[in-house]
């Protein structure tokens, strides 16, 4: 691919990411995480919810438990929610499509714990969202890396935005040449791709604190790319009810790398 073709597939990748940030559902619309006490707790109520809700025991197990009439207003699945109602997390093939009115409540579950997202199409993050900031694209911040898998994957604890530690599963690492020296950063696998969570010299400065960035699946040979101009925010740049994990040890680069998106915009 050429360059000037290259920067105008850049240039389609940051429109749909402003496009997709913006969505009625989108990131800026998290308004709330709401996590559920471990079983056997009993149902609780939730911040600005209608009903009980819990986390499944028994033959519920796996799924987010909620107690509703139906003058609540609660939809689960497009029925009205009059009753005990079991709902899929996200983590489910076939997740549950809850709404209250024009909010939209995702239950999730993460690690073995249980919560309630609200996305609310009215959020006021959303309202005042401007766009994304990010650096001009430059063919010399697309650079050819190998990756070298560990064989098993390695789980660290890693803290998160939401001030918990919580394991992230690395893959093995990726080398490039950056700065005339040879640099790693540790990967996990996504799909058949690679991702990673980094840092470097602009990270709280320039750009937001970390970063994430996803490469191609590597070749038999290892080889792939890593094209920092896709270095994106993580979803806690947008809304801080997300629980993004932060750089493992190591993968604050000590370099400026002025490439890729630096903030959010706000009106």
């Amino acid at each position: 691919m050429t360059d000037p073709s290259r920067r105008d597939d850049w240039q389609s990748w940051r429109n749909a990411r402003t496009e997709a940030a913006g969505a009625p559902y989108g990131p800026l619309a998290l308004t709330g995480t709401h996590w559920l006490d471990e079983p056997p707790a009993a149902p609780a109520a939730l911040p600005g919810l209608p009903g009980r809700w819990s986390a499944g025991t028994g033959d519920a197990a796996g799924t987010v438990v909620v107690t509703a009439a139906a003058e609540d207003g609660l939809t689960a699945d497009g029925v009205p929610v009059d009753g005990t109602v079991r709902l899929r997390p996200d983590t489910d093939p076939a997740p549950s499509t809850l709404t209250l009115g024009e909010r939209r409540l995702v239950p999730i579950r993460r690690e073995g714990v249980f919560a309630v997202r609200v996305y609310d199409p009215d959020s006021a993050a959303r309202a005042a969202f401007a766009g994304i900031d990010a650096y001009e694209w430059s063919a010399a911040w697309a650079l050819p890396a190998v990756f070298t898998p560990y064989g098993d994957d390695r789980i660290v604890a890693v803290p998160n935005a939401d001030g918990r530690e919580r394991g992230l599963a690395l893959a093995g690492e990726v080398a490039f040449e950056l700065g005339g020296e040879t640099r790693t950063l540790k990967v996990s696998r996504t799909g058949t791709g690679l991702s990673t969570v980094l840092g470097d010299a602009t990270s709280g400065r320039e750009t937001f604190r970390f970063r994430f960035l996803t490469l191609p699946a590597p070749d038999a040979d290892g080889r792939t790319e890593l094209d920092l101009n896709r270095a994106h925010l993580p979803p806690c740049a947008f809304a801080d009810h997300f629980i993004c994990p932060f750089p493992p040890p190591g993968n604050v680069l000590p370099v400026a790398v002025e490439a890729g998106e630096k903030s959010v915009l706000r009106r």
